[in-house]
């Protein structure tokens, strides 16, 4: 029994197959493997320049973890939880969504919040601020897509005060620059990030100058171990710390 020339043409097509389908499998049990894994974080810009690395170089530090790899995405807390639900990710560290109830949210991190200021801007030698204090300048901010921009909007409400926002961007480092060239002022996370600009930052004098980051999963679905280990180490990092 022989192939025809058809079937010798079709088996090319057959071998390849089964070969893709072998390589498929063998990634699988890598990604759900105890020893190894990979895990897909995404996170807001402000935690990306210590909070992520630092928790990251903990986890890889045991020797148990060192054969698990990460792919790292920043962005927004609506686009990161959009993505993830649609399994881009396996886990994100964004801003709580009340009304979001598909996700679980738990508080791992809090961040300051201070006021940059451009060198030589009037209020640049003051060591604190208030929100009174610094409505007369033009503001530069979140979007309003980003859950910083939600925090900023309720602080100055609470203050009955209207702010001057005359630009947005999604990232602290493109409002630092602004700021940095004398093109207003900005309320923001405090960061490393922030000592590469030639800004004064300042303490903001306000019960709401602190933002908590939350680790983000979707609730009842699976995580491979990998997943599963690195969320817990993050949960544990947090006891420890409180």
């Amino acid at each position: 029994m022989v192939l025809t020339k058809y079937g010798r043409i079709y088996m090319f097509y057959v071998e390849n197959a089964l070969t893709q389908l072998e390589l498929g499998k063998n990634q699988i049990e890598r990604l759900v493997s105890e020893g190894g894994g990979h895990v897909g974080l995404a996170y807001m810009t402000s935690v990306g320049t210590n909070f992520v690395p630092d928790a990251i170089a903990g986890f890889l530090n045991d020797p148990q973890n060192k054969n698990i790899s990460f792919s790292c995405y920043e962005g927004n807390t609506k686009t990161l939880l959009y993505n993830l639900k649609r399994e881009k990710y396996d886990l994100v560290f964004c801003s709580k969504v009340e009304e979001d109830t598909d996700v679980e949210f738990i508080p791992v991190h809090e961040q300051s919040l201070v006021v940059i200021v451009p060198e030589g801007h009037p209020l640049a030698e003051r060591e604190k601020v208030t929100i009174q204090d610094i409505c007369p300048y033009p503001l530069v901010s979140y979007t309003k897509e980003s859950g910083m921009r939600r925090l900023i909007d309720e602080m100055f409400a609470k203050a009955q005060i209207m702010p001057n926002i005359f630009c947005q961007f999604e990232d602290v480092n493109s409002m630092a620059g602004l700021v940095a060239g004398n093109q207003g002022i900005a309320i923001v996370t405090d960061s490393r990030a922030l000592d590469n600009y030639q800004v004064r930052k300042l303490e903001l004098d306000t019960p709401y100058s602190r933002r908590m980051v939350y680790l983000a999963y979707v609730l009842n679905r699976y995580l491979p171990p990998a997943v599963e280990k690195f969320k817990d180490f993050i949960i544990q990092r947090t006891k420890e710390k409180h």
